[in-house]
């Protein structure tokens, strides 16, 4: 076929295939009108001939077949019983073709031919569609026999073997058509749940991001202002307990609450871009600077140390090596840890980092001497606080593990390693 008439054809086929869509659609509404609609098709192309035109009906090329006129009350008995189950083709395809088939058996024992034994063929197909397969092998027997007792009967005017070919032959076709319609149907079928399937799936991806998303930026959140805030309550505290005494020292205060507030707002921002949809714009992409490293703890340290607590830091081997990833989860355990240690062990305590880094693990550990003042601890520290919780978190991302407790002299020790070998990255 040319690419010319393959083009003129697609306007019926979309037509054949609208008017198919529409079909359906008012069966599934009304699944009455199709079966009624059949029956009526049957009745008056195969029925009214038979009541209308005298004499039997003629065989395959024009033969006319010797057989008996029925008087007109058996004729309608019969038709009656080829026809009328058909109504129920599709609800009981089964007890309809074992009906139909017993009035075509009655029939052709009568010796009489009618124009409705098409019926017991729709029949035959109908079980093929609609009914189960492990029964449909016994109704293919019962319409072979069916089809051998109208082969006997018409022997004298047509040979048997050229009547089965025919019969059967056309059954056949009728039991394939059904199957073939019956595959394509459950192949759509699965099409559409999978289809329905894979939208549902889809859905759930999206709600676990967002909810994984929302979980990443709390537990920033939480790191940047929990941490901050801490580091500038402390400092307020001391100064307002140094501006009478030690004015000096009060301005101090006040600037490095004034630096610690600028940090803790650039990387508010930074969290808060992960967010904003950039969209191409230069000026928002500059909102966005690199991730804290383990380059940055020093920095870390000097802040804590303004509020008051000894900070002894120290670190074992190549950090620069380190993925940028590992980096800031280190970074954000560390930030965690001495938060926690500001706001329970207080200003006057003394707290010892260290970071290791080795071939494939990276330690790190944070133990204070706990509260040495009544001003020191805040509250009692809980062990399955939001904070340890988002260390964990962070900890899994690479295969390691957290552990914080209470040690023998007082204080407090977080414990953190991380899996440096490739398969413990980023799940």
């Amino acid at each position: 076929m040319s690419i010319e008439n393959a083009g003129a054809m697609s306007p019926l086929v979309a037509r054949l295939a609208s008017t198919g869509q529409r079909l359906r659609q008012i069966d599934q509404r009304r699944p009455w009108a199709l079966d009624t609609t059949v029956v009526l098709v049957v009745v008056l192309v195969c029925c009214l001939p038979d009541l209308l035109v005298e004499g039997t009906p003629e065989g395959p090329h024009g033969v006319r077949l010797d057989l008996t006129d029925l008087p007109l009350a058996p004729t309608l008995a019969l038709q009656a019983g080829l026809v009328l189950p058909l109504w129920w083709r599709r609800r009981a395809p089964l007890p309809v073709f074992g009906v139909i088939a017993a009035a075509f058996v009655v029939q052709w024992s009568l010796d009489a031919a009618l124009r409705a034994d098409v019926a017991l063929f729709v029949a035959l197909y109908s079980l093929a569609l609609h009914g189960r397969l492990r029964r449909l092998p016994w109704a293919c027997a019962v319409t072979a026999l069916a089809m051998g007792l109208v082969a006997w009967r018409v022997r004298a005017t047509m040979s048997v073997w050229d009547t089965l070919f025919f019969l059967l032959g056309t059954a056949t076709a009728a039991v394939a058509l059904g199957i073939a319609i019956r595959i394509r149907r459950a192949q759509l079928a699965g099409l559409r749940e999978r289809a329905a399937r894979l939208e549902i799936e889809r859905d759930q991806r999206s709600r676990l991001a967002t909810a994984t998303e929302r979980a990443r930026v709390a537990r920033e959140m939480h790191d940047v202002v929990g941490h901050n805030l801490s580091v500038i309550i402390t400092l307020a505290d001391a100064g307002a307990y140094a501006a009478d005494a030690a004015p000096e020292r009060g301005k101090e205060a006040l600037r490095l609450i004034g630096g610690t507030g600028r940090q803790a707002l650039d990387e508010l921002r930074r969290v808060l871009g992960v967010l904003r949809e950039a969209g191409g714009d230069p000026a928002a992409g500059s909102l966005l600077s690199p991730q804290p490293g383990i380059a940055d703890v020093d920095m870390l340290c000097a802040g804590v140390r303004a509020a008051g607590p000894e900070v002894v830091y120290r670190t074992t081997g190549d950090m620069r090596a380190l993925d940028p990833g590992v980096q800031l989860t280190a970074y954000r355990i560390v930030q965690e840890a001495l938060t926690n240690t500001l706001k329970h062990a207080g200003t006057r305590t003394r707290v010892s980092l260290s970071i290791t880094a080795g071939d494939r693990r990276l330690d790190i550990e944070v133990r204070d001497t706990g509260p040495l003042a009544p001003d020191g601890p805040a509250g009692p520290r809980e062990e399955e606080g939001h904070g340890l919780m988002g260390m964990r978190e962070r900890a899994a991302l690479y295969g390691g593990t957290v552990d914080a407790g209470p040690t023998e002299d007082g204080g407090w020790r977080v414990a953190a390693g991380l899996d440096l070998t490739p398969q413990g990255g980023v799940r």
